[in-house]
């Protein structure tokens, strides 16, 4: 596909993609490494956010206590976003230290928080039990709040554009430790702390309505405990959150037997699939993934799911300067898109964040109008994403979780690069 014709493009050069400033995991042939499956390491202790209610109660009695007290404990962790033994007073006093220690153990422990300028986005480094880190991304627009949860240590997908892989894969993070991380956003936008709040009198959301699991790690890779933890968000408080799955997006870089898989949960998310290219000679090199199962068949099972569930399928596109945003490459994506049928999926390209001197740098303003437009004019309903936190490296892809900087709790206006020519947002991370 790469020797289309170039004079669509006006001779264009045709980047390719590399790791700048790391060096890629290798296997002895030389193909990018992958891993699918996490190294042997501890868990952390059960949490009740990785039970159900009926799984809280059976372990409440076996702590002597009558099983009513589990939905006390779970109110005060769904709905009031406390594991503080001291705000508990519906629970017996000589009780509560021994509830909370057994059945909240500590699974975050915040290391950095980054805010911007204008207080709507919220970047924090959080440190697991085992001392491996993560970040998460809260950002707040007008009549909802998202949060952008991560679901891994590290990652094993290996991409060369994605800060989060540069190490590989560290540990799947446990239900309740995905959980948590939206239980402790609510906890920070109760207390106030998440700015950019609307001053004409129109809706603020005092909670996080929409979650995208387009942080650290490939959702897909820690399935079992990522459908977990979704099931933990939609179901009716006390047991959960209370959320609605509509407004929750779990994406993948296209590990299709795991797409299958999604689509015959019952649970109506929102999925993405993060193409960043339709021809397999390009997707191969930007994807390592794509070695597995090419583009064709990530394709396939992203339309499977819109056909089980009947709901829109996203492809996040990110376009990168010379290498993946030919003019061809939006004729080629609208064809194989228009051929599974009309009206099953979105595009929302999105842009770099320019990084100077790096091959990994955003479209020129030009280019990416005429991508969406070959998009648009062969009917594909198309979206420029919008761009949040890279003034804190925010973006997903530059989520590296590097923590050495900052003392414990430190709240920072701005942050360094974590990710030699990495970037994007929303969706860029391996």
């Amino acid at each position: 596909m790469l020797s289309n014709p170039a004079a669509t493009d006006g001779d264009r050069p045709q980047v390719r993609p590399q790791a700048e400033g790391w060096k890629q995991q290798t296997t002895e042939d030389g193909r990018p490494l992958l891993q699918f499956k996490q190294p042997r390491v501890a868990q952390p202790k059960t949490h009740l956010a990785d039970l159900t209610l009926a799984e809280r109660q059976a372990k409440v009695a076996e702590l002597g206590l009558p099983a009513f007290r589990a939905k006390q404990l779970s109110t005060h962790y769904f709905t009031h976003f406390t594991s503080d033994p001291d705000r508990m007073t519906d629970l017996p006093k000589d009780a509560r230290e021994k509830l909370v220690a057994e059945m909240m153990p500590p699974l975050l422990t915040e290391v950095r928080r980054l805010t911007t300028d204008n207080g709507d986005t919220i970047k924090f480094l959080w440190r697991l039990f085992d001392g491996a880190l993560v970040e998460s991304v809260l950002m707040r627009y007008p009549g909802r709040v998202t949060l952008c949860v991560s679901s891994q240590a590290g990652c094993g997908m290996n991409c060369p554009f994605c800060a989060t892989g540069q190490n590989g894969l560290t540990r799947n993070m446990s239900t309740a430790e995905i959980v948590e991380q939206v239980v402790r956003a609510n906890e920070v936008i109760a207390e106030g702390a998440l700015g950019g709040l609307r001053k004409d009198g129109g809706h603020n959301a005092e909670r996080v309505t929409n979650i995208v699991f387009m942080g650290m790690g490939e959702p897909l890779a820690n399935y079992k405990r990522v459908i977990a933890s979704v099931r933990r968000m939609v179901d009716p408080a006390p047991e959960g959150l209370g959320m609605s799955a509509r407004h929750i997006t779990v994406s993948t870089v296209g590990l299709v037997p795991a797409i299958n898989r999604l689509a015959e949960e019952g649970i109506p998310v929102t999925f993405a699939l993060s193409l960043h290219a339709p021809d397999d000679e390009l997707r191969d090199e930007l994807i390592p993934v794509n070695s597995r199962w090419k583009a064709d068949e990530a394709i396939d099972a992203a339309y499977n799911y819109f056909v089980k569930t009947g709901r829109r399928v996203s492809i996040e596109y990110a376009l990168i300067k010379d290498m993946n945003d030919h003019a061809w490459r939006a004729d080629l994506l609208g064809k194989k898109l228009n051929a599974r049928g009309r009206g099953w999926v979105h595009v929302n390209p999105i842009p770099l964040n320019p990084t100077p001197g790096s091959i990994w740098t955003s479209s020129e303003p030009d280019v990416t109008d005429e991508f969406i437009n070959r998009l648009e004019a062969a009917g594909i309903p198309t979206t420029l994403r919008d761009t949040r936190g890279k003034e804190i490296d925010g973006a997903c892809g530059q989520l590296a979780a590097e923590g050495d900087e900052e003392p414990d709790g430190a709240v920072t206006e701005a942050g360094g690069h974590t990710g030699a020519g990495t970037s994007g947002t929303i969706d860029i991370r391996g």
